[in-house]
């Protein structure tokens, strides 16, 4: 797939304010290509850069939920032509929201939901699948790291261990549980009660200098509970949070993720509701718990879920969309100032 536009007049500045005052950030997209659009529906991405190559992941399936959902594996050396290079799948189960990190000892992981969906649109409970690769063409059987019924969302590695936060996939449970784990397969709790505040669901972590862990977390309307985007803060050994509540403009948004730039500001990505249903970029300050959205992408309706690379000066953005008709994966290349 190569449609693309070129957009190096959609320049959006935004003044965040933090405690120093104004902070400018500049976000220009220059460019979106159509990646993908071969499956009835194509959803829920991530994007990696390793060893030289980019590596983008998503769900296949008949529709947002059926009972036959395969995670296929992209790569590219410079972003512009991607070469299918697996399609990874568990007989029984329905395989979503695949997100790919790299392990200590340099292998590829995909951890992701697995539903045992016997037919389209049928409600399940959602567990954790991961599998493992040298090089993404040849991946180890998806194997079940969290039973259906709890949802590790995504992990994060951070020096020799992958931490990762669960979530209720039923109703009566709406608690957030941090897990770690040292193999990426078995995993315990560190936090068992981690966030239980309105409905909560979706996490990133990430983690940088002395080690400080930053989460955003994705809130889910139920019963008319707060259902804002919240963002944790917690230094080593993670078992006391902060937690700052970002905002009604950020209800519900979904696939939040979140990326630190070589000047220090965080710039985060999810969907919003605001006006229409669209993915966009935000300015995020983790020193004073503020976000601010920065960029609308192309996109609508059925969207979100990116994945975020920086590289060579520019940010690199997977995400999903149904803008156009079909719901498809695009990538889009911001110049972010």
């Amino acid at each position: 797939m190569d449609k693309k536009w070129v957009c190096g007049a959609a320049l959006l500045w935004i003044a965040a304010s933090n405690a120093l005052g104004a902070v400018p950030v500049t976000a220009e997209l220059v460019e979106v290509q159509k990646l993908w659009d071969i499956a009835p529906h194509n959803a829920f991405t991530d994007l990696l850069r390793h060893n030289g190559k980019f590596y983008c992941v998503f769900r296949e399936g008949r529709g947002h939920v059926s009972a036959d959902g395969k995670i296929r594996v992209l790569a590219s050396n410079n972003a512009e032509s991607w070469e299918p290079l697996a399609l990874v799948a568990r007989e029984g189960y329905d395989l979503r929201d695949p997100h790919i990190s790299v392990t200590p000892d340099g292998k590829l992981m995909l951890v992701g939901g697995a539903a045992p969906r016997k037919r389209d649109n049928q409600r399940a409970p959602t567990g954790t699948f991961v599998s493992f690769s040298d090089g993404g063409k040849r991946w180890t059987q998806p194997k079940i790291a969290v039973e259906p019924g709890r949802w590790l969302w995504r992990v994060t590695w951070h020096k020799t261990k992958a931490y990762g936060v669960s979530y209720a996939a039923k109703e009566d449970t709406p608690y957030l549980n941090l897990l770690v784990s040292s193999d990426g397969v078995h995993f315990q709790p560190h936090v068992p009660k981690l966030f239980g505040e309105g409905y909560p669901t979706e996490v990133t972590l990430r983690f940088y200098g002395d080690g400080t862990c930053y989460g955003l977390v994705r809130r889910d309307s139920r019963k008319g509970k707060p259902s804002s985007a919240i963002l944790g803060v917690s230094k080593p050994d993670y078992t006391k949070w902060r937690w700052h509540d970002l905002g009604e403009k950020f209800n519900s948004f979904g696939g939040p993720n979140f990326i630190r730039m070589r000047d220090g500001c965080w710039v985060g990505a999810g969907r919003m509701h605001d006006g229409r249903t669209h993915t966009a970029l935000t300015h995020l300050d983790v020193e004073n718990g503020t976000m601010t959205r920065i960029l609308r992408l192309p996109s609508g309706g059925d969207t979100s879920y990116p994945g975020l690379v920086w590289h060579e000066n520019i940010l690199y953005v997977s995400y999903y969309s149904s803008h156009e008709g079909k719901t498809s994966i695009y990538l889009a290349r911001v110049r972010i100032e």
